[in-house]
């Protein structure tokens, strides 16, 4: 009461608010400093953790509470001050207030689902990481559903009824649906891209219906981005999904082998054990899925071979993986068909001419074909 009295005195009566805005600010920043070093020192705690929820929580609160202390501080100040001056610019603290707190309530929210979003996805906060697609699309839902809501709660609170906007926007939303069809063809396909999961962030695929193959990196709301083998990036609407076949080598089981391989019909007595040892060889690969289907059979009488093919799958997926398997496996064919002494065949043609003249009847023809030139040479 004393020092009350003495700021009185001191300040005069009218200007006593002064001392006291001032006090506000002073533990405004006092209380903001702190809060600044808890937080700080709570996080570094939540690092040492594998708990994915406090590490998003604390993280997405630092910056947001920070600032809601400044502002209900910087707030409360306004309205004492704007009590003794009597100016209307002070009448808009408490909507200005309500309008921070609603902004500060939305970063927060954002950027707590957009933390929760990266950690579900990251393998050091779970053993089983979630898919990156469905994170992906759950974490943009929540965000626009947040987002809407602080638009409409802060037009509210500026005394504007939500009825009628929502009214409105019904109205408007057709016009809109007539003038962006395709931009919702788009939104929908990415809808049905989510709910289907033909393809997730990562995989491979290609369309035998577009000249479409490469790396899913990214799924939008309105396009896709794959990057090409040759490292191009293309970017396909989302509607495109809805009316084309899709492949994805990326979710197969196996690779296969589909080779065939000629053998020269000289050596046509050595191919039943030449047939036999190469599917002993593939059952024997340490490499190949013998609880896949394995075939090695004599398939046809080609035109310069006899040829036999061999139908197996690999254990591994990887295509650079893959390839080395199947030139593996061919390199032991070779050397099982050099094994036997035969030999792989290629395209040739043998010409057979009929012995139809007898060796002195060549010689008399030979001859005569002799004086008939030296007689041409030697005309009379």
């Amino acid at each position: 009461m004393l020092v009350e009295t003495w700021v009185a005195d001191l300040l005069g009566e009218e200007n006593y608010w002064i001392i006291t805005v001032f006090g506000v600010v002073l533990f405004t920043m006092i209380a903001a400093f702190v809060l600044r070093a808890v937080l700080a020192r709570i996080e570094l705690r939540t690092q040492n953790t594998k708990t994915l929820w406090d590490d998003a929580l604390i993280g997405a609160a630092l910056r947001p509470g920070i600032w809601l202390v400044w502002l209900l501080g910087l707030s409360l100040a306004a309205e004492i001050a704007g009590r003794v001056a009597d100016v209307e610019i002070f009448a808009v603290v408490d909507p200005v207030r309500v309008l921070g707190i609603n902004f500060l309530l939305t970063w927060f929210l954002v950027s707590f689902i957009s933390r929760v979003e990266t950690n579900l996805k990251d393998p050091r906060y779970t053993s089983k990481p979630m898919d990156a697609t469905t994170v992906s699309a759950m974490g943009k839902l929540l965000r626009v559903s947040v987002i809407i809501t602080a638009v409409l709660v802060a037009l509210q609170s500026f005394g504007i009824s939500i009825s009628g906007v929502l009214a409105f926007g019904g109205i408007g939303g057709l016009a809109v649906g007539f003038a962006a069809k395709d931009m919702l063809a788009n939104f929908f396909g990415g809808l049905m891209v989510y709910l289907d999961r033909q393809f997730s962030v990562g995989d491979w695929i290609r369309s035998p219906d577009k000249n479409i193959e490469g790396v899913v990196e990214d799924i939008g709301w309105r396009l896709t981005r794959i990057r090409t083998f040759d490292k191009r990036p293309l970017y396909v609407p989302n509607s495109t999904f809805t009316q084309i076949s899709v492949e994805n080598p990326s979710r197969m089981l196996n690779r296969r082998i589909y080779e065939t391989i000629g053998v020269r019909y000289d050596n046509a007595n050595k191919l039943p054990a030449i047939v036999a040892d190469v599917k002993t060889m593939l059952q024997s690969h340490p490499e190949l899925d013998m609880d896949q289907t394995l075939i090695v059979n004599f398939n046809a009488f080609a035109s310069s071979s006899l040829d036999f093919f061999i139908y197996t799958f690999t254990k591994t997926t990887e295509w650079v993986k893959y390839h080395a398997v199947k030139q593996d496996v061919l390199f032991k064919v070779l050397e099982i068909i050099d094994s036997h002494g035969a030999q792989v065949a290629f395209p040739t043609s043998t010409i057979h001419l009929p012995d139809l003249i007898s060796a002195p009847e060549r010689e008399q023809t030979a001859a005569a074909k002799s004086l008939q030139g030296e007689a041409a040479l030697n005309p009379t």
